[in-house]
């Protein structure tokens, strides 16, 4: 997910440089969402991994 992120920022980044500024500012927003989507996945699968190694001890 963190992929299609970067991807989409590029994307924002390369229409920006070339004028299309909705279309920049759409991927901008799309990759923010995916970015923030990407870093709660994480952090769950990282409190859910403490805690099922806490349990194992």
């Amino acid at each position: 997910m963190v992929k299609w992120a970067i991807i989409f920022f590029v994307i924002s980044l390369i229409a920006g440089l070339f004028g299309f500024t909705n279309i920049s500012a759409g991927a901008a927003g799309i990759s923010k969402v995916l970015f923030v989507i990407a870093l709660v996945i994480f952090l769950i699968v990282l409190i859910f991994g403490v805690g099922l190694g806490v349990l194992a001890f």
